[in-house]
């Protein structure tokens, strides 16, 4: 999935912070749902907007980014 169909950040839609494309639910909201513990399928439910492609290829994208060689 190309990221510009996963994430949006424009200075119009919430001020410019990251969102899902086509929404605007946060992509904070996805990392502070994991970080407390919660299920993927928790947020699909919370945010129905977001498409489970969405926050499968924004992890997957976050972790190449992390595990990219210096």
């Amino acid at each position: 999935m190309k990221k510009d169909k996963v994430i949006l950040s424009k200075p119009d839609i919430l001020g410019g912070t990251p969102v899902f494309s086509g929404t605007r639910v946060p992509v904070q909201t996805l990392i502070d749902t994991l970080e407390a513990g919660d299920s993927i399928d928790l947020f699909l439910y919370d945010f129905p907007t977001v498409a489970r492609e969405q926050v499968v290829a924004f992890l997957e994208m976050t972790k190449e980014k992390l595990l990219v060689p210096a």
